[in-house]
């Protein structure tokens, strides 16, 4: 039997964000924006946990990727959607990025994985990563 994690979120991207690309679709332009938010809605998923951030996608739902706090440095975020969700980019130790696109309640989603960080990441500091 496993170690029990919290979980603080679990779920796909905003639907605002499907909305939003499908009426952006309707242009000849728009399209690959379509298809890119269809594919994130069928098949991306978030586990936010007090142990690691986990995200599901590519086509089927095939990768998955878990990260612990401990490994990641930086966080940026980037609204969207007037603020009712946001995109948020992970740095890890090594370098790498992992992208979680369209978020939920991005901002309390941020605040949570930043005191998870703090917590496991001594040298971590929230105000460098605003």
């Amino acid at each position: 039997m496993g170690i029990r994690e919290d979980v603080y979120y679990e779920g796909g991207p905003h639907i605002g964000d499907l909305i939003v690309n499908l009426i952006i679709g309707l242009t000849i332009v728009g399209i690959p924006l379509t298809v890119g938010a269809i594919v994130r809605a069928l098949w991306l998923r978030f586990r936010i946990t007090d142990r690691r951030v986990t995200v599901i996608g590519g086509w089927q739902g095939r990768d998955r990727t878990d990260i612990i706090y401990s490994e990641i440095v930086k966080v940026v975020t980037i609204p969207r959607g007037i603020g009712l969700w946001g995109d948020m980019v992970l740095t890890l130790k090594n370098g790498s990025r992992l992208e979680l696109r369209a978020i939920p309640k991005f901002r309390e989603v941020y605040d949570y994985i930043n005191e998870r960080i703090a917590a496991k990441n001594p040298e971590y500091t929230v105000a460098a990563n605003k």
